[in-house]
């Protein structure tokens, strides 16, 4: 990614995101830091179900093992260890869950199933038929958390840009051109989307450019929810990409 979006993701910004705020506040405002930490395991909690069930553990242990690592995660306690040397948010995430199933499975296994705090709860997501409907992958489990994550990411940027179109009534635009996004340029030529949109071609194209842009800046903002400095945000972009053609 090129820099051209210091504006975007600047000091003022960068002094805002979630993994940052985590940092910084976790010894002087648990509650902000909490509530940061808690936004981020939200967004990224399927990665971690899905690297557990590779791990080889079934689907109720699954949820279990996973419910009680991010209960253990969001204490006070774990907050407090919190520092700068911990760096990107994705590698502290796979790191803390391997040392809970290390240390903890026995603990974990023998609580019943929506006992004590459940930060992130299943009723409504369905994990397991989540997980079953994916293609077979012959990836390490480690590789499948990291794709997972780019994935659960990218899901975010779309959610993200296709709410800002429905706010300025243009959800008919977006539908069309977020092909561009996930296909690339030429996926379908300028000239057929403007004749489904009802505009000129020179239109659509101009409407094409500020999609892609709004999109590099809504990408720069989620990764550097995850990152400690702002000058990490363009290489996590190129592995976090990479991993998508592991």
């Amino acid at each position: 990614m090129s820099s051209g979006n210091d504006s975007a993701v600047g000091v003022d910004f960068f002094a805002t995101t979630h993994w940052t705020v985590v940092q910084m506040a976790a010894g002087n405002d648990t509650t902000r830091a909490h509530d940061a930490l808690s936004k981020l395991c939200e967004d990224y909690w399927y990665p971690l179900y899905a690297y557990v069930r590779r791990r080889g553990h079934g689907p109720e242990d699954a949820q279990d093992l996973t419910q009680e690592f991010f209960a253990r995660l969001l204490s006070a306690q774990s907050l407090t260890n919190l520092g700068p040397a911990k760096g990107k948010f994705r590698a502290f995430l796979l790191a803390s869950l391997n040392h809970f199933l290390a240390n903890e499975w026995d603990r974990a296994r023998a609580l019943k199933r929506g006992g004590g705090a459940v930060p992130i709860s299943f009723d409504e997501m369905d994990p397991e038929q989540r997980y079953r409907c994916e293609p077979v992958d012959s990836a390490t489990p480690e590789k499948i958390y990291e794709r997972k994550w780019t994935l659960a990411l990218l899901d975010h940027v779309l959610q993200q840009i296709r709410a800002e179109y429905e706010r300025a009534d243009k959800r008919a635009l977006f539908d069309k051109l977020k092909i561009i996004l996930t296909m690339g340029k030429g996926a379908v030529p300028l000239g057929q989307l403007a004749a489904e949109l009802g505009m000129t071609e020179g239109a659509v194209k101009i409407a094409a450019h500020r999609l892609r842009q709004r999109y590099r800046e809504v990408l720069c903002e989620q990764v550097a929810q995850t990152v400690s400095s702002a000058d990490e945000i363009d290489g996590e972009i190129r592995y976090l990409f990479s991993t998508l053609s592991d």
